[in-house]
C-alpha cells in the first residue's frame, strides 16, 4: 500500500507540474498600450515642450523618453530607457510624434514592458519546472530507499540465507519484519530451515547410533574371538598329532584374521571423521579476505588488515574451520566478532574474538574432544564435532588451534603455517 501511495503521489506531482507549465506557457503577454494614458502624456509633453521636466506627470505611470528633432534627450522619466529611435524599435517600444504649433518638434518613446513580462513568464515557468522535478527527485529517492528496505534488503537476506543452507549452516535464522510484504514467504523458508535442521539432527543421531552399535558389536565380538584364540593356543600346547596341530593352527589363524578385521572395523568406526582429505598448498594470505567475507553473514565481523605473506593451507578446509568457529560464536555468543591477524616467526596468527560469556575454565580442555558439548547448549542444536574437526584439519595443514577466555569475551586462535 505504501508503494502504491508513493507512486500515485509521484504521478499526481508530475501531472500537476505539466498542467502548471502548460498554463504558464499559454498565459498571454499583454502588449497593448494604454492609448488614453499615451494621449494624455503626449499632450502634457507638447504643452510643456520648452521645459518638459517641469510638467506634472503624477498621474502617469508609463515610463517614457522625450527626444528633439536631432535625437537628443530632452527628458526621461527613469534611467535605463531607450534613448534613440533604433533602440526603441529594437525593444518594440511605441514611438509617437510630438507636434508643437502644428510642426514636428520631436519624438515621444513609450517604454513597453513586453520583455519584462516575457522574462517574468519564463521565470514562472522555470520555477514550476524546478519545483516539479525537485519534488519528483525527492519522492524518487524516498521511493528508492523504500524499495531497498522492503524489497532489495529482504532479497539479500534470502540470498545469504540460501547460501548458509547450501553450506549446511542451519543454525542461523532468517530474521524478517512481520509487516514486510515477503513476511509469510520468508517465514516458510525459516520453517524449512528448522525442518532441515531437525532432519539433519535426526539423521546424525541415527548414524551415530548405528556407529555406536557397530563399535559395540565389534568390541563384543572380540571377546569370543579372544577366547577361541586362547583355547586354540592351549590345545596347540597339548597336541601331538601333526594333523591336529595343523587344524588348530588354521583355527588360530582364522581367529587372528577375524580379530584384525574386527579391530579395523572398530577403529574405522571411531576414527571415521579422520578420513577427511586435506590438500595443502602454498597460498597468498589474501585468500583469507574471501574466506572471512563468506562467513560474514550479518555484517557483524570486523577484520583488521591481513598481513601479506605466503601460507600453507587447504582453502576449502580452512573455510570449513572458519565456518565452524564463526558458527559457534553466532550460536553461543550472539555478538559482533572481531578478527585480529598478526605474524609470528613461523605462523600467521588469526585471533577470532566474540564478546559473549565464554566457557567455564573446567570445560576449556574438553572443547576439542569428539562429541563434547558444553553446559550452555540448552535449546541449541549441534553434534559436538565442529571444534574436533577444526583441530584435526588445522593439524593436517601443519597449523594449530586453541581457545581461551578473556575478560570481555571468548577467543579462538588459528595459527597457519608460513611458507
Amino acid at each position: 500500500m505504501k508503494a502504491k501511495a508513493m507512486l500515485l503521489t509521484m504521478l499526481v506531482v508530475l501531472i500537476t507540474g505539466i498542467l502548471l507549465s502548460v498554463r504558464t506557457i499559454q498565459t498571454p503577454v499583454n502588449t497593448d498600450v494604454d492609448m488614453v494614458m499615451a494621449n494624455q502624456l503626449l499632450k502634457t509633453v507638447e504643452s510643456h515642450w520648452e521645459q518638459p521636466q517641469q510638467a506634472d506627470y503624477s498621474g502617469i505611470t508609463q515610463k517614457f523618453v522625450v527626444l528633439d528633432q536631432s535625437g537628443s534627450v530632452r527628458y526621461q522619466s527613469a534611467a535605463g530607457l531607450p534613448v534613440s529611435i533604433n533602440e526603441a524599435i529594437r525593444h518594440r517600444d511605441p514611438v509617437l510624434d510630438v507636434q508643437v504649433d502644428g510642426k514636428l518638434a520631436g519624438k515621444l518613446i513609450l517604454r513597453d514592458d513586453f520583455s519584462t513580462q516575457l522574462q517574468r513568464g519564463k521565470e514562472q515557468l522555470m520555477a514550476v519546472v524546478w519545483v516539479t522535478f525537485t519534488v519528483l527527485i525527492v519522492l524518487g529517492v524516498l521511493y528508492g530507499v523504500f524499495l531497498n528496505r522492503v524489497v532489495l534488503t529482504p532479497f539479500r537476506k534470502l540470498q545469504r540465507f540460501a547460501l548458509n543452507v547450501a553450506r549446511g549452516n542451519l543454525d542461523i535464522p532468517l530474521s524478517m519484519d512481520t509487516h514486510n510484504p515477503f513476511g509469510a514467504f520468508t517465514e516458510s523458508f525459516d520453517i524449512m530451515r528448522e525442518e532441515l535442521a531437525a532432519a539433519r539432527q535426526s539423521e546424525y543421531e541415527a548414524n551415530r547410533s548405528k556407529k555406536e552399535l557397530v563399535a559395540s558389536l565389534s568390541h563384543d565380538v572380540k571377546t569370543p574371538v579372544a577366547s577361541i584364540k586362547a583355547v586354540s593356543e592351549l590345545l596347540l600346547l597339548r597336541a601331538d598329532d601333526e594333523k591336529v596341530i595343523r587344524q588348530l593352527n588354521m583355527i588360530y589363524s582364522k581367529a587372528e584374521q577375524i580379530d584384525l578385521l574386527v579391530t579395523d572395523m572398530f577403529h574405522a568406526t571411531l576414527e571415521e571423521l579422520k578420513e577427511l582429505k586435506v590438500n595443502v598448498a602454498e597460498e597468498y594470505s589474501r585468500v583469507l579476505q574471501e574466506i572471512i567475507a563468506n562467513v560474514n553473514y550479518d555484517g557483524q565481523i570486523v577484520c583488521e588488515r591481513i598481513p601479506d605473506c605466503l601460507i600453507l593451507t587447504d582453502v576449502v578446509r580452512l573455510q570449513q574451520v572458519f565456518d565452524n568457529v564463526v558458527s559457534n560464536s553466532y550460536k553461543y555468543a550472539g555478538t559482533a566478532i572481531h578478527i585480529s591477524p598478526s605474524i609470528t616467526p613461523s605462523h600467521l596468527q588469526i585471533e577470532i574474538k566474540d564478546y559473549g560469556n565464554g566457557v567455564s575454565p573446567d570445560e576449556l580442555p574438553l572443547l576439542f574432544n569428539k562429541f563434547y558439548r558444553g553446559n550452555n547448549i540448552a535449546g541449541r542444536s549441534g553434534a559436538g564435532l565442529g571444534l574436533f574437526i577444526s583441530k584435526y584439519l588445522m593439524q593436517s595443514m601443519q597449523g594449530e588451534i586453541e581457545c581461551h577466555n578473556r575478560d570481555d569475551g571468548f577467543s579462538v586462535t588459528l595459527r597457519i603455517r608460513l611458507v
